[in-house]
């Protein structure tokens, strides 16, 4: 299992076990919270008829018809209320009036005039000058027919001539609590998909980072050119983790590199540094002029061979080294190609080489100005040294399958098949035609390190006439 997904299950985890014991408690703290509002609603209720029955209730006045009248038009008021969603249409209170026996006078409902309260919470306490309230069931068992009671007591003169208790049946509240464990259960129900999305995308992002990472280390570990991912975040212990990397990378990769090239450049110095060193030894015994000469040419010959082995190396070296493009941008392919040819001007003059520059001459590719100049050069030499004098070299501009095409191809010899696999190998190199000597080895090696930087593609192939290598450049 992934680390990413042991994340996210903890997190489901823990985001139900938090939502499941809230909402449970807020469910839990609906009821009684309404019910407590509604108790406030009717004490306030209870004091205030308390008042208005005082001075019937001194004048024995309570069954009288106004009263009655009154009771009875409150008990058949609809008030056609829209309360948050939920319909009221009838009254629910129930009032009735005791004197200070707790014999009940008046009642709303008509149902225990004559009888004796005195013994019912609410009649009980008031009479005893404390806050009186009872909660009872209509039907034994039946939770939901309870009923809560509130009194108030009728004082004259600051003795209690009385009580007024005004109830109202717990049923009528269950809609209101209903509509707002629903409205929660929604809201809650929407809270938990949002945190479990929120948690799903952290996971994604996380384990994409941490993949990669991985890639990146992977791709370095079997000395692949690779980017360090630029998204993570530099502030995170995750974007500390790819620094991190990428110094470890930096270095190691410094120290084997160079460690290579000491071996490379020391094992292919030798053989140029033995001729100059034997052809100074020479020079330093008695000899004829024209003998002279010939080991001073030696000297020459052998020197401008190491510069360029070594000139080739370094740029080599900083191809391969280069992670990424420095400065990359637009560049007119064929005044590339006529700068190249004017620089080796001479060389095709002294051949009488014909050079040909076919297709699209308005072609443009997007690349690092110099890698390409270089790698251009590189297969313009190639050319040159294999193409007989008298010969031609043809340049073709191109647009293949969402690629700028520059090929370049020569009249001579094809290259022999065990040697096409083997071109672009460091220090691999053919004898020229011309001299039977072989080059350095590594202008193909660069040309395949360039392209590889653009994302393109290299392909050397025999022609039946000659040799054709071609470089892909991405659109």
């Amino acid at each position: 299992m992934t680390l990413s997904a042991r994340i996210f299950i903890v997190y489901i985890l823990f985001v139900a076990a938090c939502s499941y014991f809230v909402l449970r408690t807020v469910m839990e703290e609906i009821r009684p919270g309404v019910r407590q509002s509604t108790e406030e609603t009717l004490v306030d209720t209870a004091n205030l008829l308390a008042e208005f029955l005082r001075e019937p209730l001194l004048h024995h006045q309570l069954q009288s018809d106004a009263i009655q009248k009154v009771l009875t038009a409150y008990g058949q008021r609809q008030p056609n209320a829209r309360i948050w969603g939920v319909s009221k249409q009838d009254v629910s209170h129930r009032i009735y009036v005791t004197d200070s026996r707790g014999i009940v006078l008046l009642d709303s409902k008509h149902l225990a005039v004559g009888q004796d309260y005195s013994r019912w919470n609410d009649v009980y306490l008031t009479l005893q000058g404390k806050y009186g309230a009872r909660s009872s069931q209509e039907i034994d068992g039946d939770e939901s027919s309870s009923v809560m009671y509130v009194a108030a007591p009728i004082q004259h003169e600051g003795e209690i001539i009385g009580v007024v208790s005004v109830s109202k049946p717990n049923r009528t509240l269950q809609p209101y609590i209903d509509r707002t464990q629903r409205r929660l259960g929604l809201l809650g129900a929407g809270l938990i998909v949002l945190g479990l999305v929120s948690g799903a995308l952290f996971s994604w992002w996380l384990s994409r980072e941490l993949r990669r990472l991985r890639e990146y280390a992977l791709a370095v570990s079997q000395g692949q050119r690779a980017l360090l991912p630029i998204s993570l975040i530099n502030s995170s212990e995750l974007g500390q983790l790819a620094r991190a990397l990428e110094s470890m990378r930096t270095q190691l990769e410094g120290k084997a590199y160079v460690e290579h090239y000491v071996q490379t450049l020391t094992h292919e110095l030798k053989s140029p540094l033995a001729g100059i060193r034997a052809a100074a030894e020479l020079l330093q015994s008695p000899m004829g002029d024209a003998r002279r000469q010939q080991f001073i040419h030696t000297i020459d010959r052998e020197s401008l061979r190491l510069q360029r082995l070594i000139e080739r190396l370094l740029n080599l070296a900083m191809v391969e080294q280069q992670q990424a493009l420095h400065d990359p941008k637009p560049l007119a392919v064929k005044a590339l190609i006529e700068e190249l040819l004017a620089s080796r001007a001479a060389s095709i003059a002294l051949q009488q080489i014909q050079v040909d520059l076919l297709g699209d001459e308005d072609t443009v590719i997007v690349g690092e100005q110099f890698l390409v100049h270089q790698a251009l050069l590189n297969l313009l030499d190639n050319a040159l040294d294999f193409t007989p004098p008298g010969a031609c070299i043809r340049w073709q501009l191109s647009q293949q399958q969402g690629a700028q095409v520059i090929a370049i191809s020569n009249e001579g010899e094809p290259i022999p098949e065990f040697a096409l696999a083997r071109v672009t190998e460091r220090f691999f190199s053919l004898p020229r035609p011309s001299s039977g000597k072989k080059s350095t080895g590594l202008g193909l090696s660069f040309v395949q390190e360039v392209m590889k930087l653009h994302g393109g593609q290299l392909l050397v192939e025999n022609l039946p006439d000659g040799v054709r290598v071609s470089l892909k450049f991405p659109t």
